[in-house]
């Protein structure tokens, strides 16, 4: 065989191949099933829902402050001397009761000086005694010598009469009294008595020391009254009664006062009371004046100097709904969910904010359900399930 026959067979093999190729491709292709295209299901959202319950709901208002005391003075002497007697009370801390002697400074001094102002009020005494007895011996005598005398005679002149010797004795009797008066004031003061129930706050003052006028000896507070001052934004006092300051008459609206002491969770009873004389100038808030009586009754005591949380009761709304914080969006709305399972939007009217809560004053209703549940892309009438 020479090589053109050679390459021909070559050739003719070579075809061979692709054709049978060719068609053993053509019959994969035909006996393979047909690609159908399927629409993707989108997948419905699962969503946390609440229940709307409408009906008269209280607004409480909540705000913070320092308890502070009501009288608060500092224990200053009007005499000096030598102190002689300190009460235990008089500590820091201590207790004291209303009228008590916290303090005593060495009175012998004082005593000898009302000894002294009470012998000049006596001898004064008898001065003016001894001119009136003047005074009526002169006037008898020269009634005596003008007996006849006409109708303007029949007056004593003053110098015959001795008026101003009457006079000079009344006011020296008048000073005298007034001195013993102030010595029997100076006695008094040698003792410091508590002007009202308290305890003190700080004390620099023994036995033995010797005290000037004026001299601060001790800071003293009550603990009949206790207030807290609580500044508040200009908008949340529509929500409540400030004697003095609101359009409203009568008592200021009642609150609660919750501290934490002693490991535990107390509460006062309290009531707003007034507002302080100005705003805040650099907070623009109003500083709302809140009382409590008797802070110190119970144990352990609202102490002065605790930072504490007032729950103020505010004004009833008669139909409104509280709902969480997180189920308000953009321009007070929410999303309602239909009996048909799809989201709603609806703008309401929210009366106030106050922590993880929002009062809605109108625009729900009783039995309705609310999402909770935060979602990335939601639309008007878009489809959800609802769950717990």
């Amino acid at each position: 065989m020479n090589i053109t026959k050679k390459r021909l067979l070559h050739i003719v093999f070579t075809l061979a191949l692709v054709v049978l190729g060719v068609l053993g491709m053509f019959a994969l292709t035909s006996s393979k099933s047909q690609i159908k295209k399927q629409k993707q299901a989108v997948p419905v959202p699962m969503v946390r829902t609440i229940k709307v319950k409408t009906g008269p709901q209280n607004v409480h208002i909540s705000g913070e402050g320092t308890v502070r005391p009501l009288q608060k003075i500092d224990l200053v002497p009007q005499v000096s001397g030598k102190v002689m007697y300190v009460s235990p009370a008089l500590v820091n801390g201590g207790s004291f009761r209303k009228g008590e002697t916290l303090l005593r400074i060495d009175p012998v001094d004082y005593r000898l000086a009302v000894t002294l102002a009470k012998a000049k009020v006596k001898n004064a005494e008898s001065l003016l005694q001894l001119a009136e007895e003047e005074a009526a011996a002169s006037s008898q005598e020269w009634h005596l010598y003008h007996a006849e005398g006409s109708e303007q005679d029949s007056k004593p002149p003053p110098l015959v009469a001795k008026e101003p010797q009457l006079a000079a004795a009344k006011a020296r009797l008048e000073a005298d009294r007034a001195d013993l008066s102030i010595a029997m004031l100076n006695l008094e003061r040698t003792e410091l008595k508590a002007p009202f129930e308290g305890r003190v706050g700080q004390e620099n003052v023994d036995a033995g020391q010797y005290v000037p006028v004026g001299k601060s000896l001790a800071g003293i507070y009550s603990t009949e009254v206790a207030e807290i001052v609580v500044p508040m934004e200009d908008e949340k006092t529509f929500w409540f009664h400030i004697p003095g300051f609101t359009p409203d008459k009568g008592p200021g609206f009642l609150a609660t006062v919750l501290a934490r002491i002693a490991g535990r969770e107390r509460t006062w009873p309290a009531k707003i009371v007034r507002t302080e004389g100005k705003l805040d100038e650099r907070t623009r808030m109003i500083n709302v004046v809140v009382r409590v009586e008797k802070p110190y009754a119970k144990k352990p005591p609202l102490a002065v100097g605790l930072f504490v949380t007032v729950d103020i009761k505010g004004r009833t709304l008669p139909k409104a709904a509280i709902i969480p914080r997180s189920a308000l969006h953009q321009d007070d709305t929410v999303w309602v969910v239909d009996k048909d399972d799809r989201i709603h939007f609806r703008k309401v009217d929210v009366a106030l904010l106050q922590g993880d809560e929002a009062i809605v004053r109108d625009g729900l209703e009783d039995g309705e359900r609310l999402v909770i549940t935060p979602l990335r892309a939601v639309t008007d009438g878009m489809a959800v399930r609802t769950g717990i």
